[in-house]
């Protein structure tokens, strides 16, 4: 049976989310991520590449490159909530979808076809996201993975690609070498060196060259750019760890503002984890010290999503870790084992506490995930900045227009 597989990407997803909610950033170079000279881009809009800038490159750099641009620090709740809208309605009209980043999607569509056509149903489902979460979108549609991503990288903006059985050689062949997945740029370097720029010099190559060369890898390589790629759409499965850390713009020793900074972090956190329905059962804490001496350290616990449980351990282990009494360059925190779950009243739970939650869990969908938090945590702010591009999906970022 000939296999169809989707690639699903949203176009400059954090910049198309806050567009969304302020639309006076259309047309505009929008540039998303760390505001310090530390920080980098993790995101920016297709007006703001056309200076040069990309994501993962340091923020200086793209405020020289394009002075103009308006820079956020991004909101992670926001981002969240859309994510989690796309995925609801790709799980609610296909029978097997992987979600391999918070914007990126690989739909199998196979066999499909003897009911409806698969480009008329792929279309049809990224209109229907379109239309039911405002935000843009593109796919390609092949027989496998990676032909699908390199098409929906060329459909690019908010359009879409259908690469027939057969025309996966002559699509690629023109493509730079840039263009195959897994060919970061020290291999990409590598490849130029010998002169190879486009994937038709590699389709022509045999082999055995590239597998002197780059050894396995060289022959997975090959494989792409031949159009040959088997592996499966792994079937989504829920995150069980949820993270954030923060990058400070000076190395800093103040105790106070550590702490609260930390209970800050904890707090928004547990925040995600009632929005999501969710339950930790581990917390672990995370410092660098200005050396780059990093430490974690973790604690079992039963699994809550409760303020009044979590915070005191998140403080305990911050304590016992810090003990080095040298600069901090970065803290961090983790929730981990995580279950499905509501928060389960305990026998001695002050039902006022809980309403507190509620109230306070309430004001933030409405106002913003820093809306309202404690005050130790509101002093600590001034001191740090988020550190939006940490491999995982964007930490709990504050709503603000620098």
């Amino acid at each position: 049976m000939q296999r169809s597989i989707v690639h699903m990407d949203l176009d400059t997803f954090f910049v198309s989310c806050e567009r969304l909610i302020d639309s006076q950033l259309n047309g505009k170079p929008v540039l998303i991520g760390g505001t310090s000279d530390r920080g980098v881009v993790a995101a920016c809009s297709y007006e703001a590449r056309k200076f040069g800038v990309h994501s993962a490159m340091p923020m200086r750099m793209a405020r020289e490159l394009c002075p103009e641009a308006i820079i956020l620090r991004g909101n992670s709740g926001i981002y969240t909530k859309y994510s989690q809208l796309v995925t609801d309605i790709i799980k609610d009209s296909v029978p097997l979808y992987e979600k391999s980043s918070i914007d990126e999607f690989y739909i199998d569509l196979t066999g499909m076809d003897q009911f409806f056509g698969c480009q008329q149903l792929a279309s049809e489902l990224r209109a229907k996201i379109i239309r039911e979460s405002g935000l843009p979108i593109s796919f390609g549609l092949s027989q496998n993975k990676t032909v699908s991503k390199i098409a929906t990288g060329e459909a690019k903006p908010n359009n879409e690609i259908f690469i027939l059985k057969g025309e996966e050689k002559p699509f690629l062949s023109p493509l730079s070498v840039r263009k195959i997945p897994s060919v970061g740029e020290k291999t990409y370097r590598t490849l130029c060196d010998l002169g190879v720029k486009k994937i038709q010099s590699i389709q022509e190559m045999p082999i055995d060259i590239m597998q002197k060369v780059f050894g396995k890898n060289g022959a997975s390589i090959w494989k792409k750019a031949n159009g040959i790629d088997l592996s499966p759409v792994i079937p989504y499965r829920e995150r069980k760890s949820i993270s954030t850390e923060r990058t400070f713009d000076k190395d800093t020793i103040d105790i106070k503002k550590l702490e609260g900074l930390m209970v800050a972090m904890a707090e928004n956190l547990i925040f995600q984890l009632r929005r999501g329905n969710k339950l930790s059962a581990c917390v672990t804490v995370k410092i660098r010290y200005s050396d780059f001496q990093t430490y974690t350290l973790q604690k079992k616990i039963p699994y809550s999503a409760s303020d009044h449980t979590i915070l005191p351990i998140v403080l305990e282990l911050f304590r016992k870790l810090y003990n080095r009494r040298i600069l901090v360059r970065l803290i961090g925190v983790r929730y981990s084992h995580l279950v499905e779950g509501g928060h389960q009243i305990g026998l001695f739970d002050d039902p006022t506490t809980i309403k507190l939650y509620q109230a306070m869990d309430l004001i933030r969908e409405r106002y913003g995930d820093r809306s309202i938090m404690r005050a130790s945590g509101f002093e600590a702010r001034s001191i740090s900045r988020w550190n939006p591009f940490n491999g995982e999906p964007p930490p709990l970022l504050a709503n603000r227009r620098q």
